[in-house]
């Protein structure tokens, strides 16, 4: 197991390396740059450009060089911790990241865990009581949430809140609490306004999550081995929740390697109808303003985070089921 884990952490080194040319090439499809950006939106709000400046901007963020020697120039200043100066926010990418990376990690780490706590007892519910109107309400209300986008819903409850309530939910804080010291006060009112983004998140991956643990509990509960543990006389939530729960959980724990960014990505949009000060809207902006090298921090975030969780989810794996072994 430890030669396995080692292996692993050894081939992140290769994958980013491949992901970094990759999210460098993809960047650089969209025809113009930054400059050609910047000067667009200068000139739609009245403003003019001649060629030297147009000259001077390219030479200052080095995109007159070719694209190979933008690449190593971006390499090489990785490889020393180094990621580069956001040309939107004119400051370094990693002081832009370091306040918003862990807000958006928390918040998914959250919604994850509120995903699951919703999940597990309401998929294995409509498992037991199969065809039952429980399972036919489950079934319904699950196929809505897949099928309704998060921002949707998002748009839809921050409206249907604020025209009961007069409440606006935008932003992490108040506006008397944003720069005020923490406090308990402050804390409750983070609570307050970050629980509509949890909800949304955690409902909409709810959604997915109960359908599989169904039909993964469903297949094992026809097993042989179910209807030996009944025989032995062991009470039924015992014979439910340590054998066949225990395997039908396995495909929620192998997708943990994509949860976790699918669930930093998808809270792009619902952190821009939200106003959260997270990574989702600066990646927006990033790619809307062909910021390179803000985009590709994040790219290789998500990445790193995609393949750390996907070694974690085999660990977990190999824990809870005794089948699987990395031996």
């Amino acid at each position: 197991m430890t030669q396995f884990v080692i292996r692993r952490l050894l081939l992140l080194i290769p994958f980013l390396f491949l992901i970094s040319v990759v999210a460098f090439v993809i960047i650089q499809l969209p025809p113009g740059d930054f400059v050609d950006t910047y000067i667009r939106n200068l000139e739609m709000q009245g403003g003019t450009v001649n060629q030297a400046q147009i000259d001077a901007l390219r030479a200052r963020y080095g995109l007159d060089r070719p694209l190979i020697a933008q690449y190593w120039l971006w390499m090489s200043n990785l490889l020393r911790g180094d990621f580069g100066n956001s040309f939107l926010y004119d400051r370094p990418v990693a002081a832009v990241l370091a306040e918003r990376i862990p807000r958006t990690i928390a918040l998914a780490l959250v919604s994850m865990l509120v995903t699951w706590v919703i999940a597990i007892p309401v998929g294995i519910y409509s498992a037991l009581k199969k065809y039952s109107f429980g399972d036919h309400l489950v079934t319904f209300l699950s196929f809505v949430g897949v099928a309704v986008p998060p921002f949707l819903l998002a748009l839809v409850s921050m409206y249907l809140i604020f025209d009961n309530t007069g409440f606006l939910i935008t932003g992490l804080y108040s506006p008397e609490f944003r720069n005020a010291p923490w406090s308990v006060a402050k804390f409750l009112d983070l609570l307050k306004n970050t629980w509509l983004p949890i909800a949304v998140l955690a409902i909409t991956g709810a959604a997915g999550t109960i359908r599989v643990l169904r039909s993964s509990l469903l297949d094992e509960l026809k097993k042989l081995y179910v209807t030996t543990a009944r025989a032995k006389g062991l009470p039924e939530h015992r014979v439910i929740l340590k054998y066949p729960v225990r395997i039908a959980i396995n495909p929620l724990v192998s997708t943990i390697g994509w949860m976790l960014p699918a669930m930093v990505g998808g809270e792009v949009v619902v952190s821009k109808v939200l106003n959260l000060p997270t990574t989702g809207p600066v990646l927006l902006e990033s790619i809307l303003s062909q910021d390179m090298y803000l985009t590709g921090a994040i790219v290789l975030i998500l990445s790193a985070l995609t393949i750390v969780g996907t070694l974690l989810s085999d660990i977990l794996l190999a824990a809870i089921d005794p089948r699987i072994r990395y031996s």
